[in-house]
């Protein structure tokens, strides 16, 4: 049957092609332009209903492309071939016209009333399919076609005008709700009785499947499922699948019985790291590197700490590219971790060009040499020139060791300009740091030597150089929900040091120095529930909602000393610009001078909060934030001097693949100037 009518409708098109060709060409020339019509359509009465529509089908254009009539002129857009009257609740309606099969043929032209017709027949199964997935087994549902009042259909030289099939009205009663009556998590593999697996059994049971007494949605039971195999691979089962699932629907009742059924597989634990692609820098850095991130041999699969290897390799400045993952086909109680690299270049140099609000033009020249002849440190040398500060600095640091430190020394020259002050200034800097995603530490001895030149006070008053040497400790601790796009989480860094002046008179002096910066997503202050439209899966926990979140940063300063004590002034305190107290320059704060300039003071305290709040756009996060803001900000030589200078505005920020570009507006309530701030990335 299939044969014989493929054969009559190529045999059909060959005779339309012959008779095709056979028409003088004159008389296809001379035919009026406006009635002139396509020969292959002309001849379609001469096939079957179906070849006709085949032959359609070879002949239309691409729905991909503008539609064009024969004559190449634009296609005019479909119009809807009927209407849809829903009556259902608000949200409901959102819903079902979302998805309604309905929506996908209300355009097409070539529908009519026979297939409509079929399209209402299956219309209701189809609307029962959908309400099943919120939770609805027993709607009532009625789907009524009304006609359109009979239209004459004239047909012109360009196109024939189809009439409209009518108001297709569908009635919901959704009915009651379902809910979750039980939900029970079964385990297979060695998870099931290996007592070191207790812990993450329980968690999976916790928040792997849906509460009691929640209603029931197959948005939300398929995250459950996701988020169960999720838990299960992350840890010591990378094989884990899946075996079974089942919501068992009991529609007399509207009550949701729920099983997965979890194959762990066997566990798998680390072996040995093998690293591919290395040529230039020591494979066995490598090794300590991912040793470092908790990959230790012997110890269970941990995703987690593949990821924290990854990020550590990445960031160390070695290598373009990393990826980590464990292959445990071969043997799974010592699967090997595979390190791919591709290695940076062993010595690069960068010339960079920027700018910003506050220190205007910038050029720089950086050159790095990833491992030194002789030794193998890595050697950072730069120099920076911008509008009021200039800088040349070299930073020597060694590879990790065995517990994660690593020797650094550093020494540097500047010289910044702040209204009528000069300041020239060298440092000198060794000891050691360690370094990772969520702990920065580090303990050196640091040499300071700065002198600071006022132009109008230079023939009246000496500028001596001032020194000291001190002993100091840094520590920041982040635990912000993403390092580079932050929506909660706090993050706090505490320095400490203590040392003593030089030169002719030799005093002690303490200085501390502490930043924090909290993040809150106001629906958490709120009690506002994090939503998701109808049918889609809940937020992740960190969604900050359509409220946005509120940023609070703190700093603050002292250094105690006796108050002849020549303390270098790099030592001090200055604040104000694009990342302390906006609405004013950079180092505009400080303690006031009878020539109306500002000095470093002893004292720093600084406050700023903002309202951060996403954009959106047709029920979708944009990439874009709006932001208000209020910073204080204040310096003094004794803490009861601390007068705050206040700064308010607004801003926007684009989440960038780079980080958040940041434009703010401040305006300053002392200086009584306004103030344009740019940023970019975040870091702490």
């Amino acid at each position: 049957m299939n044969l014989f009518f493929t054969s009559r409708v190529v045999a059909t098109r060959l005779i339309v092609l012959v008779l095709t060709w056979q028409l003088p060409s004159a008389a296809l020339g001379q035919a009026d332009p406006s009635t002139q019509s396509n020969p292959v359509e002309a001849a379609a009465p001469l096939l079957p209903d179906d070849a006709r529509i085949d032959t359609a089908a070879d002949t239309a254009v691409d729905e991909t492309t503008p539609p064009r009539r024969r004559n190449g002129q634009p296609r005019p857009p479909a119009e809807p071939r009927f209407d849809i009257d829903l009556q259902a609740t608000a949200e409901l309606s959102a819903f079902l016209l979302r998805h309604l099969e309905l929506q996908r043929f209300r355009t097409l032209r070539d529908l009519d009333a026979s297939e409509l017709e079929r399209l209402l027949e299956a219309a209701p199964d189809n609307l029962r399919d959908l309400l099943g997935t919120l939770g609805y087994f027993s709607p009532v549902i009625e789907v009524s076609l009304t006609p359109a009042t009979p239209n004459t259909s004239t047909s012109t030289a360009t196109a024939p005008t189809r009439s409209h099939l009518g108001t297709v009205k569908i009635q919901v009663e959704p009915g009651p709700l379902t809910r979750v009556a039980s939900a029970q998590v079964y385990f297979k593999g060695d998870i099931a009785t290996a007592p070191e697996a207790a812990e993450q059994r329980e968690a999976i049971r916790r928040s792997g499947t849906l509460a009691t007494g929640v209603a029931f949605s197959q948005a939300d039971w398929d995250r459950a499922k996701t988020t169960a195999l999720r838990q299960l691979t992350a840890q010591r089962y990378p094989a884990g699948r899946i075996e079974n699932s089942l919501a068992d629907i009991d529609a007399a009742t509207q009550s949701a019985n729920l099983y997965i059924e979890l194959n762990s597989g066997p566990s798998v634990q680390v072996g040995a790291v093998r690293v591919e692609g290395i040529e230039r820098y020591d494979p066995a850095m490598v090794e300590r590197m991912v040793r470092l991130a908790g990959l230790t041999p012997g110890s269970d699969y941990d995703l987690t700490q593949l990821q924290a290897a990854q990020q550590r390799l990445a960031e160390s400045g070695y290598f373009d590219s990393v990826f980590v993952y464990m292959d445990p086909a071969n043997n799974p109680q010592a699967s090997p971790v595979v390190v791919q690299v591709r290695e940076t270049k062993r010595k690069m140099l960068v010339l960079g060009v920027g700018g910003s609000t506050d220190k205007g033009a910038r050029l720089s020249v950086e050159h790095t040499h990833h491992r030194v002849p002789g030794i193998g440190w890595r050697a950072l040398n730069k120099l920076q020139l911008e509008r009021d500060d200039q800088l040349a600095s070299t930073v020597w640091s060694a590879p990790v060791d065995d517990r994660g430190w690593r020797w650094i020394s550093s020494g540097q020259a500047a010289r910044q300009i702040d209204n009528f002050t000069t300041t020239t200034s060298q440092r000198l800097r060794a000891g050691q740091a360690q370094d990772t995603p969520d702990l920065d530490r580090s303990f050196f001895l640091q040499y300071d030597r700065a002198r600071a030149v006022n132009s109008a006070l230079r023939s009246l008053l000496p500028a001596p150089a001032e020194s000291s040497v001190s002993a100091n400790y840094a520590w920041t601790r982040r635990r912000f929900n993403d390092l580079v796009f932050p929506e909660s989480g706090q993050g706090l860094s505490v320095e400490l040091g203590v040392g003593t002046t030089l030169g002719d008179a030799r005093l002690p002096f303490t200085r501390a120095q502490a930043r924090w910066l909290g993040y809150w997503p106001i629906s958490a202050l709120s009690g506002e529930p994090r939503t998701a439209p109808l049918g889609e899966a809940r937020p992740a926990a960190d969604d900050t909602g359509r409220a946005g979140r509120l940023a609070l940063r703190l700093q603050g300063g002292a250094l105690w000393a006796k108050q002849t004590a020549p303390v270098p002034e790099t030592q001090l305190f200055l604040t104000g610009g694009d990342t302390t107290v906006r609405g004013y320059g950079l180092r505009d704060i400080g303690v006031p001078q009878a020539d109306g300039s500002v000095s470093p003071g002893r004292y720093l305290a600084v406050a700023s909060l903002e309202w951060q709040r996403p954009l959106w756009r047709n029920g979708t996060r944009s990439p874009w934030e709006s932001v208000v803001f209020v910073d204080a900000g204040a310096v003094a030589n004794m803490p009861g001097d601390l007068r705050p200078k206040w700064g308010v505005g607004a801003g926007m920020r684009y989440n960038s693949p780079v980080g958040p570009l940041q434009v703010d507006l401040a305006y300053g309530l002392q200086s009584k100037r306004l103030r344009v701030h740019l940023n970019v990335g975040f870091s702490f």
